[in-house]
């Protein structure tokens, strides 16, 4: 469900861009807080605070929900890198201003407390910390644009060359042989097991399930053995055409109807 609250009004407009991105990657994945910790690592009251605005995302919680989306990290972690330097130091005025000196917010939890956190800025004079943060805004937004301003044989060499998360690469393709055994249907690819598997997942598993739902007169989009959007929509079609519960997981339920 997207989320509604309004941001505060303190942030920072790197900071406010920062959280509305990564809101809306959370909405178009249709994953819930529970869904959203199992696959980053970080917890749900984390998320909660990183997309209220309340507490700034840890650079491996931006690359995590960055690849499971499928999206490029490069111009989330580019307004991070702004939203650092001012992030503490706008905050803490705010609380100033609201009478709200020694009042604070629940603690970390144990990932981000393992997780490095930002410094806070020296004591500059406050139009100098300005200048400066407007000057690295401007560099950065610059070679943004200039990034999207490069040819098709220029754009996969910067991609490439940016930082990213490693993950294991997935096959090409699988080729579905539906066959009847025992009274079972078999796509052949995952040796009948009934896995449960979800949105980014991927393996035999993904594909045998791709396989059942293109049977079941589903489309998964392409059988590639990755549990993405078309996927999870056409997981839902079919738990909802059976008459199961429709949260796009493929557990023991799900599995005994694909195999009918």
């Amino acid at each position: 469900m997207p989320l509604s609250k309004p941001l505060p009004a303190e942030l920072d407009p790197s900071a406010r861009q920062l959280v509305t991105d990564l809101r809306r990657l959370r909405d178009h994945s249709e994953l819930t807080m529970r869904q959203l910790a199992t696959k980053t690592g970080y917890s749900a009251k984390s998320w909660e605070r990183y997309l209220g605005g309340t507490s700034l995302p840890p650079r491996a919680a931006v690359e995590a929900l960055a690849r499971i989306t499928a999206t490029d990290p490069v111009p989330l972690l580019a307004l991070r890198e702004i939203a650092v330097g001012t992030w503490g130091s706008r905050r803490a005025r705010a609380w100033v201003r609201r009478g709200q000196v020694g009042v604070e917010q629940a603690g970390p939890t144990q990932e981000e407390r393992s997780a490095p956190e930002p410094r806070a800025p020296a004591r500059f004079p406050h139009l100098a910390l300005t200048a400066g943060v407007a000057a690295l805004a401007v560099a950065l937004l610059s070679a943004l644009l200039l990034v999207l301003r490069l040819d098709d044989d220029a754009t996969p060499a910067v991609i490439t060359a940016a930082p990213r998360s490693a993950a294991p690469s997935p096959p090409t393709s699988y080729t579905c042989h539906i066959t009847r055994i025992q009274g079972r249907w078999s796509a052949g690819i995952n040796k009948g097991r009934n896995t449960e598997i979800g949105y980014g997942d991927s393996g035999a598993d993904v594909a045998e399930a791709q396989c059942l739902l293109r049977r079941a007169g589903i489309s998964p989009g392409g059988i590639d053995g990755m549990f993405g959007p078309l996927t999870l929509r056409a997981a839902k079609t079919f738990q909802q055409r059976e008459g199961l519960t429709v949260d796009g997981m493929l557990g023991p339920h799900s599995w005994k109807a694909l195999r009918g």
